[in-house]
């Protein structure tokens, strides 16, 4: 039997289980088992080259490119490992799939079987953890590869599709606006291009973003020796105050101002009610990404960096790449040992922990393929961890212990009151019951957002009658809505379905897990602003103005939210067997041969140049664009401006590519 895992150090660990330890060049053997591993990917699909000689030089008229059949080539770097595995494989009639557990484990190992030409059985190992007693009882329950077919059938679909808008589109917008005299590659991609477009109308919302006054009339009164204050409320329907009741006219504001002082108050009604706020959900990768990047100031890619890490180095958390935020029942039986191992790393909070507490993270309808991010069985060692993981690792584990506790209480306290006919409003708060806030510290927790409505109020009777000591009319302005961050645009990219105005789409996406994946997120923003599509000024996330321009000037199903959610909820559809993976290959392929058709026709895109002014001085001699003048660690050299997609250089002579490479 031999078993295909995706990594070595996942290799080593689940031979470490199964008892095999005899190592070879490639692969560990022992008890009549094989462990073998790939590098990732060791097949990556071909580019346009591949499928004909009229591919190499990028041309409107070679437009669209589509595979009658797809090609596959080696990784650099993974030949001979392939060369290993394939050996391997045509000894054995029975493998097992070991790589991780989503549709790009699946694809891993599927790929480098198909090359094999493997015809025997297939099982499948589901692993959400590394550690030694998941891994056991993965073995335990170990699956047949027939009920995971679906997913590597998904994500074939989703490659091909990625790679059909790619390769096609860039060349496309690419060589448009490189008639207007643009130098360089606009980058096109199914999930990138509706992601810039969010930054895009999010700066130019902020850029023409008007502010609009208003006033707030503030009374400061005394009860029981107590002072408090309540806010004036005007009513939304007059003339006076806007569609969010702020009162839009400074008169009217200055007047109630003046009528209210030294007066006094009658309270209309006064009202406590006890709130409960239950633990908040445990971490899936976008909610741990939004939470690091608001508190440590970490990027999307970092945190998954360093969540992969804690994972495959030191085994101390579960799968990292997970979109759920519930566990299944079944693991519950897991967390008095879970909750023993945190014990040396927080004894009092484990101390104080109900383990009888059945948090509603617990709940088998919600979990997905894979359950949220939660500390495994293996005591940590905080001292091999860098201070990155520390941070992470103590995200994961307090999230985890919040589910021991009881729901947070408090008594939310709220009282109307008339002062010179004008409605008034005071609430606060008091804090009842800690509960699982007493986990929380100020390194690991976000600001409260409920403090200014913290304020003690005093207890008071329907008709009661109090002073106002101090009145206070302030100036405000309407503010626009905040640049995006790392965390904030994951978070949208999430809820996509959110941003779309169409009721029949919106009734189509419903709950949809949005663009792009857990996984690949963190790469799409650290793509743009590699391809000087979109900027990272401290934490804020701002367009470029090539980026600007491109997504005014691309159609709508290019850049739309709505279509990309869609692909993904296909895609979803094929692994539930729902939707035929040929079918949505052939409608894809179908869309991109008229949008090309469409565009080709279309004047041409003007795009500003981002780095160069002016029209360029040397062009390649192999694809005719531009060349660009590039500092690399031996010095100066000329570099195709289409790179990667054509990778010519030139030596530098005095400022000029060096004359016998042109």
């Amino acid at each position: 039997m031999l078993y295909l895992c995706e990594k070595p150090s996942q290799a080593r660990d689940i031979a470490k289980v199964l008892g095999v330890h005899q190592r070879h060049d490639g692969y560990l053997s022992g008890a009549n088992k094989i462990v073998t591993w790939c590098f990732g990917h060791l097949l990556e699909m071909a580019e346009p080259h591949a499928y004909g000689e009229q591919y190499k030089r990028w041309s409107l008229a070679s437009l669209p490119i589509i595979p009658q059949r797809w090609e596959h080539h080696t990784k650099k770097g993974a030949t001979k490992q392939l060369a290993i595995i394939k050996r391997l494989i045509k000894k054995e009639n029975h493998i097992v799939i070991a790589t991780d557990a989503d549709r790009e484990g699946e694809v891993i190992a599927r790929e480098v079987m198909r090359v094999a030409g493997f015809k025997g059985d297939v099982s499948r190992l589901w692993l959400s953890a590394l550690d030694d007693a998941s891994i056991r009882k993965a073995l335990k329950n170990i699956r047949s590869g027939k009920e995971t077919d679906t997913l590597y059938y998904a994500g074939v679909v989703r490659s091909r599709c990625d790679w059909l808008v790619g390769m096609n589109l860039t060349r496309l917008y690419s060589l448009k606006a490189q008639q207007s005299g643009y130098q360089g590659v606009l980058s096109i991609g199914r999930v990138q291009t509706p992601t810039l477009r969010m930054v895009v109308d999010r700066d130019l919302i902020i850029k023409d973003f008007i502010p609009v006054p208003f006033w707030n009339v503030t009374a400061t009164l005394e009860a029981e020796q107590q002072r408090f204050k309540a806010k004036w409320i005007p009513p939304k329907a007059a003339d006076y105050s806007d569609e969010e009741g702020r009162c839009i006219k400074q008169a009217k504001a200055q007047e109630v101002h003046q009528k209210i002082q030294d007066k006094r108050a009658t309270v209309l009604s006064a009202t406590t009610t006890r709130k409960k706020q239950a633990p908040p959900l445990l971490f899936s990768l976008s909610s741990l990404q939004q939470f690091c990047n608001q508190v440590y100031n970490m990027s999307a890619k970092e945190v998954l960096e360093v969540a992969q890490s804690l994972y495959e180095k030191h085994k101390v958390t579960t799968y990292p790449r997970t979109d759920c935020e519930y566990l299944p029942k079944s693991q519950k039986s897991d967390a008095d040992s879970i909750l023993n191992h945190l014990s040396h790393q927080y004894p009092a909070l484990v101390q104080q922990a109900d383990r009888h507490i059945n948090s509603r993270v617990w709940n088998d309808k919600k979990v997905t393929a894979h359950h949220a991010i939660i500390p495994t069985n293996t005591r940590p060692n905080l001292s091999t961890m860098s201070e990155a993981e520390k941070r992470v690792h103590n995200a994961l584990c307090k999230r985890y212990l919040m589910q021991f506790f009881a729901s947070y209480e408090f008594d939310q306290t709220l009282i109307l009151l008339d002062i010179e006919t004008y409605p008034f409003k005071a609430s606060g708060r008091i804090e009842r019951i800690k509960g699982w806030k007493v986990v929380l510290d100020d390194k690991g927790s976000s600001k409260n957002k409920d403090s200014k409505t913290d304020q003690q109020l005093p207890s008071l009777n329907k008709n009661q009658q109090i002073p106002v000591v101090n009145a206070l009319c302030e100036d405000k302005k309407t503010q626009p809505p905040k640049h995006y961050t790392e965390g904030t645009i994951i978070a949208a990219m999430k809820n996509a379905a959110k941003e779309i105005t169409d009721t029949q789409l919106k009734k189509i996406l419903k709950e949809t897990a949005g663009i792009g994946t857990e996984a690949t997120r963190a790469n799409i923003i650290e793509l743009l602003i590699k391809r000087k599509l979109m900027t990272k000024q401290k934490k804020r996330l701002k367009a470029t103005e090539a980026g600007i321009q491109l997504i005014q000037a691309v159609p709508e199903a290019v850049k739309s939210t709505g279509t990309t959610a869609l692909w993904e909820q296909s895609l979803d559809g094929i692994v539930e067997g729902r939707v035929s993976p040929k079918g949505f290959l052939i409608s894809q392929q179908e869309w991109l041969t008229e949008l090309i058709k469409q565009e080709i026709q279309s004047p041409p895109l003007k795009i500003k140049n981002n780095d160069t002014k002016g029209k360029p001085t040397h062009y390649c001699p192999q694809c005719k664009n531009a060349l660009n003048r590039r500092k690399g660690k031996n010095g100066f050299f000329w570099g195709c401006s289409t790179y990667p997609t054509c990778k010519f250089t030139a030596n530098d002579q005095r400022g000029k590519p060096e004359l016998n490479q042109i």
